[in-house]
């Protein structure tokens, strides 16, 4: 990637010259530490990046530049649902797509030759010549779906098992009833009794609880693999 960069600056100080622009100076080391991120960044993360790298430039300053660099074709904004808007490298010749967790907000670049084909056949099935797209996949990533895999509903877990609340499901009148008992997110809690019907037991700060089975379903808990006795 750095030959790219190397011309990529070569470009900009051309350019930038020629349009008149000024403080070209200050403006290429904004680029350099804007072409050293390599993911997408927030403003508020570019000025934490640029005063890392021992830069203390205006905020109104860097933000001009950056709506230079995407005028002029080095970086590109992107408005992902739910997030401020980011920054990311617009390298010449290249397209990708972008898969978004909508729990962690982590964002993955993608490249699919074929899925690009696809898009332009079924366009021209339909007579239309494509410019320019973007494709944004919301789901899960890896890391957030072991996490969602690993809670299960209160009623499943075993005698002797531990484990911690994670969600309560019945919404906020299932919360309040939950509240009202003693038993809250972060709680541990330890299966006293369960015959896999009717009412469990179970223990919460020293204290004894009896949950009905409805209830004990919509509570659910994150094992942490240790059990009692």
């Amino acid at each position: 990637m750095e030959p790219i960069h190397h011309k990529e600056k070569e470009q900009f100080k051309r350019l930038f010259e020629d349009e008149g622009i000024d403080r070209i100076e200050d403006r290429l080391a904004i680029l350099e530490v804007f072409l050293g991120t390599e993911k997408h960044i927030s403003f508020q993360e570019f000025i934490a990046a640029l005063q890392n790298n021992g830069y203390d430039f205006e905020p109104d300053f860097v933000k001009k530049t950056l709506n230079l660099l995407c005028r002029y074709g080095f970086a590109a904004k992107k408005g992902f649902e739910g997030r401020p808007t980011l920054y990311e490298h617009r390298h010449l010749g290249s397209h990708h797509d972008h898969l978004i967790c909508t729990k962690c907000g982590k964002i993955a670049e993608f490249e699919n030759r074929q899925m690009e084909d696809l898009q332009v056949k079924i366009a021209a099935l339909h007579g239309f010549h494509v410019l320019q797209h973007k494709m944004e996949i919301y789901g899960l990533c890896s890391d957030c779906l072991k996490e969602r895999i690993r809670l299960i509903p209160l009623s499943f877990a075993q005698e002797g098992e531990l484990g911690i609340v994670a969600e309560f499901m019945g919404g906020s009148g299932a919360q309040l009833r939950l509240a009202t008992i003693g038993l809250r997110k972060g709680d541990e809690v330890e299966v006293i009794t369960n015959s896999g019907a009717g009412q469990l037991v179970v223990a919460v700060n020293g204290m004894r609880l009896a949950l009905g089975r409805g209830i004990a379903k919509k509570i659910m808990v994150k094992p942490n693999g240790k059990r009692k006795g």
